[in-house]
């Protein structure tokens, strides 16, 4: 088997174990176990406190000690051990510690799929700009392929879902440690103080434009988390009203959000001409754009008439995600010496999935509990998906007028 081939699994898996559960659990959370927004909002945030040390400290590690496909495949079967027990909370505070071990495990482990990808692809004396992506959107196919495993399962409601991703993510764990050797290459490196615990790639923050672009990393990565949280209980909502109790939309819901996933596949491949053509900062600059408008339609869509709206959404977060995500770790890996690849790819990480998901998972769930929630309980999605859209709209003028890149078209790092 070819080593594009082995990584495309590495990929399918890593993201089917997310998608089993990422966009479900607010499914499972309100309408099975029904409870608070405010402590969903802390749920969610999980992701953002483990994305705050774990993706930085796997990396030092792996920059310095320890393999980094082994340090990946040992995450993933410690996260799946964890996943196994989370049917089993009965209670939001107990769901908060186990679901924040989860995340410790497995946040990590998307930086640690990067380098291992990059590491195999160059060791093969191939071009990351052009040949990560085809192998990277197999990892959006494995998202596709988890939220209509759960959704046609009838498992969005239920504890079931986690036992799905507890089965992938041990698998994947075995498996990595089949892959190529990816060592550390930072060990050779001399052994100050700062060194010695990866803290040289926040020298990265000395540049004002990679300052700039983590911070607005950050900004983006509350607005993806805001869609993952609640886009999927957005739809189950509308079980509530007549007329819309019995269309697809709100009969498989997991299965209409796929159609963001599905979108994916095919931005991912576009993301080398993109780069090319336009640079990393107009890239950034449609993703922006493309949050405003994938909150906007949400606000103003329904699965009746309005249906259109929301499939809309869900394709242009295709642009949204994949201009974010995927050309931001390539620029990171660009601007990154190969002695500290991992640990940059974890800083990237640290301030997206980690300052960004915290912020915006908190702060979202405390304002919609106190503002966005009707006295008989009900979410106001209209007015929440506005507010979302015009955060994502101040967000996108500031980095027009902060981020100051040149683009020039001969070279391939944006």
């Amino acid at each position: 088997m070819g080593i594009k081939q082995r990584l495309i699994i590495l990929n399918f898996f890593q993201f089917f174990i997310w998608g089993s559960w990422l966009l479900t659990i607010g499914a499972y959370w309100f309408q099975t176990k029904q409870w608070s927004g405010t402590d969903f909002g802390a749920i969610f945030s999980t992701m953002g406190l483990a994305s705050l040390f774990m993706p930085a400290i796997a990396g030092i590690i792996a920059d310095r000690w320890v393999n980094a496909e082994r340090l990946y495949g040992l995450f993933h079967i410690l996260g799946g051990i964890i996943l196994f027990i989370i049917p089993k909370i009965n209670n939001p505070s107990g769901m908060f510690w186990i679901m924040f071990l989860n995340m410790i495990f497995y946040m990590p482990t998307i930086a640690l799929a990067i380098t291992v990808c990059y590491s195999a692809l160059k060791n093969k004396g191939l071009d990351i700009i052009s040949e990560y992506p085809p192998v990277r959107v197999w990892g959006t196919i494995g998202f596709i392929v988890a939220l209509w495993t759960i959704s046609l399962s009838h498992l969005e409601k239920s504890g079931g879902q986690f036992y799905v991703a507890s089965v992938a993510s041990i698998f994947l764990g075995l498996y990595a440690f089949t892959l190529p050797q990816c060592p550390p290459l930072g060990k050779t490196q001399k052994k100050s103080l700062i060194y010695a615990f990866g803290l040289n790639a926040f020298a990265l923050f000395k540049n004002v434009n990679m300052a700039v672009f983590f911070l607005f990393a950050m900004l983006l990565g509350a607005s993806l988390q805001l869609t993952n949280a609640y886009g999927d209980t957005f739809l189950h909502d509308f079980a509530e009203t007549e007329i819309y109790k019995d269309t697809i939309a709100v009969r498989y819901p997991a299965i209409i959000m796929s159609v963001s996933q599905i979108s994916e596949t095919l931005f991912i491949l576009t993301i080398p001409f993109f780069l090319r053509r336009f640079g990393i900062k107009k890239v950034m600059i449609f993703s922006m754009i493309a949050w405003v408008l994938r909150f906007g339609l949400f606000a103003y869509g329904n699965p009746g008439t309005g249906l259109w709206m929301i499939i809309l959404s869900c394709i242009i977060y295709g642009m949204a995600f994949d201009f974010f995500n995927i050309s931001g770790s390539l620029y990171v890996e660009k601007q990154s010496e190969p002695g500290i690849r991992a640990s940059a790819q974890g800083l990237f990480m640290m301030m997206t999935n980690g300052f960004g998901a915290f912020l915006g998972s908190w702060i979202s769930g405390i304002v919609i509990d106190t503002f966005f929630t009707a006295p008989d309980g009900r979410f106001e999605w209209k007015e929440i998906w506005l507010t979302f859209a015009t955060y994502s709209l101040i967000v996108s003028v500031l980095f027009i007028i902060l981020f100051r890149y040149k683009h020039h078209p001969q070279t391939t790092g944006g």
